[in-house]
C-alpha cells in the first residue's frame, strides 16, 4: 500500500514522504494511529493544505520530547527475579516490566509504545534499551535484572555475578590424590577392613 507519511517511521522516511509498506503494516498500525494516510489524490491535497500545522505540531511534540529526554536518558532500573543456578530466569522481563519501574522511578512520561525491546529479556544482566520519546528523539536506559539488591550493585559496579559464583564453586571443589597410584587409576580411599589388618 502506498501511504504519506504523518511524522518520521525510523527505516521508512520523513514527515510527507510517499513510502510503500504492506497492507497489514498500514492498516493495522499507521493508518488506526494517525502516523500516515493512503496516498491518493484527494489525501496527497488534504497533507499539503495542513503540512505547516503538521510540521509545527510536530516540532513542539520534538521540543517536548527533548526537554524530558534529559531525565530519562541514562537511568538504571533494578528488577528483582528469580533464576537458575545458570541465570536463566524463570520468566522474562517485558516491556510492560520495564515501564511499569520507569514509573515507580518518577518517569512517568514513559509509555509502552516507546520502549524499543527487540526481544523479551530472560537472563540475569545488564542490558540497554532504547525508549523513543518522540520519533526523532531516543535515549538509552540500563535494565539491571538481579536475583537481589546486593547482586544489583555488584552488577552496577562491573561485577560478573554468575562468573564469581561459578568460580567460588570451582574454589570449593577438591579432588583426591594418590601419588602411589599408576596413571590412569582413580584414588581409593583404604577400608576399615585394611586398616584393621594392619594393626593385627
Amino acid at each position: 500500500m502506498e501511504i504519506i507519511l504523518l511524522e518520521r517511521i525510523e527505516k521508512l522516511g520523513a514527515i510527507g514522504d510517499i513510502v510503500t509498506v504492506k497492507d497489514g503494516y498500514a492498516r493495522n498500525f499507521l493508518l488506526p494511529n494517525r502516523k500516515a494516510l493512503r496516498s491518493n489524490n484527494a489525501n496527497k491535497k488534504v497533507f499539503e493544505a495542513n503540512r505547516a500545522k503538521i510540521e509545527a505540531d510536530n516540532a513542539a511534540r520534538r521540543a517536548d520530547a527533548e526537554a524530558a529526554s534529559k531525565d530519562v536518558d541514562g537511568t538504571q532500573i533494578v528488577l528483582i527475579r528469580q533464576s537458575s543456578n545458570a541465570g536463566a530466569l524463570y520468566g522474562s522481563v517485558a516491556v510492560r516490566d520495564i515501564v511499569e519501574a520507569l514509573h515507580a522511578d518518577g518517569k512517568t512520561n514513559v509509555t509502552k509504545a516507546m520502549v524499543v525491546l527487540e526481544r523479551p529479556i530472560k537472563t540475569l544482566g545488564l542490558f540497554d534499551v532504547k525508549v523513543a520519546l518522540h520519533p526523532e528523539v531516543s535515549v538509552t536506559i540500563q535494565v539491571n535484572v538481579a536475583r537481589s539488591p546486593e547482586e544489583a550493585e555488584l552488577q552496577k559496579d562491573g561485577v560478573d555475578v554468575m562468573a564469581s559464583m561459578f568460580e567460588k564453586d570451582e574454589a570449593g571443589f577438591t579432588e583426591d590424590y594418590d601419588p602411589n597410584a599408576e596413571p590412569g587409576e582413580i584414588a581409593v580411599e583404604p577400608s576399615d577392613e585394611s586398616e584393621s589388618t594392619e594393626e593385627a
